[in-house]
């Protein structure tokens, strides 16, 4: 059966913060196995029209290979998704992140790496042109936290200090957001949304949680 209504005020108030992580989870899982629920898109565009209630905020990066939406098997109005370059967190992604879930309700908050992520490798290579240099500036904190522990080289031809400054980058934005936004730490610290992140793999399918 072809989903054909958008999530309603009454059941995202039921959702726990677990409930929207595990509706990622399942979707997830579908998405791998290639069993992506059906949608009537019409009816759902039409449903839409008089509001949302998603369950969940993803913040992702930019790349053409992670498609948010479909990686997780989500629907129109079930998801907000906020994108940049090294899925990194600045006042305005915060604040984006504040009005999904202090106002508009949503219980969960994802920071979604992935593999081969052009902006970490960036990064990594101290790359500097035009406004990429303070767009990685962001990021190379994650870079540096991981080279006491990585083999060099410490650039992108090393793909194991690559993975694992991902996965740092993904760790210290969910640190960030906790900073950066009081109002997000007290919903958490509540037990009214969850933050969690993981990393897509390119090949598979799969989002690792951390």
């Amino acid at each position: 059966m072809n989903k054909n209504k958008i999530l309603s005020k009454e059941r995202q108030d039921a959702l726990t913060p677990m409930d929207a992580y595990n509706l990622l989870v399942d979707g997830n899982k579908r998405y791998m196995d290639a069993q992506s629920e059906g949608i009537d898109i019409d009816s759902l565009r039409a449903d839409s029209v008089n509001g949302q209630n998603p369950h969940s905020i993803v913040l992702s990066c930019i790349d053409s290979r992670v498609v948010v939406e479909q990686v997780f098997d989500q629907a129109l109005g079930d998801i907000f998704v906020a994108r940049v370059a090294g899925n990194f967190v600045n006042i305005d992604i915060a604040a984006s992140m504040e009005y999904a879930c202090g106002v508009a309700g949503s219980k969960l908050i994802v920071v979604l790496g992935h593999e081969g992520c052009g902006a970490v490798k960036a990064a990594c290579d101290n790359v500097e042109l035009g406004n990429i240099t303070s767009l990685l500036s962001n990021i190379t904190p994650a870079v540096d936290a991981v080279k006491g522990s990585a083999s060099s080289p410490h650039d992108s031809t090393n793909s194991t200090f690559v993975n694992a400054a991902i996965d740092e980058n993904v760790t210290q934005t969910i640190d960030q957001i906790r900073s950066i936004s009081p109002i997000l730490k007290d919903l958490e610290d509540k037990g009214q949304i969850q933050i969690k992140g993981g990393v897509y793999k390119l090949a598979s399918g799969e989002v690792e949680w951390l």
